[in-house]
């Protein structure tokens, strides 16, 4: 069985015109390429109905992945209409993804990003709506996606020699 995955972009901008998304597409890409299932980006807009397209995305999705509205202009509310979804936080995503990004951008560390699990399980992750916010993300999710998911599913972690 494939795992679902969920790509939501939050920007009004997008929301009037799709061809202004170009980190929807790249976020996709990525999910198919690591075997996911994956619909065309759901676009909303920053004062649209975040939270619900979420949870609706998490209720039949392993992972859920936006980007755009964790900034800090006063439209900017990803973090706070996702953070009623999660049920157990993982700040280190985000720590390791606004690190990466602040060497080339010291402007990355404003983001407020969030990552975490549903009680239900499905991993959601607050992107920035930059172009190199998102790869900032993918270079950070791609060694660790696979290993989270089986946690997830209740795999423990690689036997190891105990010293």
């Amino acid at each position: 069985m494939t795992d679902r995955a969920a790509v939501i972009v939050v920007s009004t901008s997008a929301a009037q015109n799709r061809a202004l998304d170009g980190t929807g597409p790249v976020l996709a890409a990525w999910l198919r390429e690591r075997g996911f299932t994956v619909d065309e980006p759901t676009i909303v807009s920053d004062d649209g109905p975040v939270h619900e397209t979420v949870r609706t995305a998490a209720d039949s999705a392993a992972v859920v992945v936006t980007t755009g509205g964790t900034g800090l202009t006063p439209t900017d509310r990803t973090p706070e209409a996702v953070a009623p979804l999660i049920d157990r936080a993982i700040p280190g995503i985000l720590e390791a993804i606004r690190a990466r990004g602040a060497a080339a951008a010291p402007t990355s560390i404003l983001s407020r990003g969030i990552a975490g699990v549903t009680a239900g399980g499905a991993l959601i992750v607050t992107l920035p709506g930059s172009t190199g916010g998102v790869r900032d993300g993918i270079a950070v999710l791609d060694p660790i996606i696979d290993h989270l998911l089986a946690q997830l599913r209740g795999s423990g972690h690689p036997a190891r020699g105990v010293q």
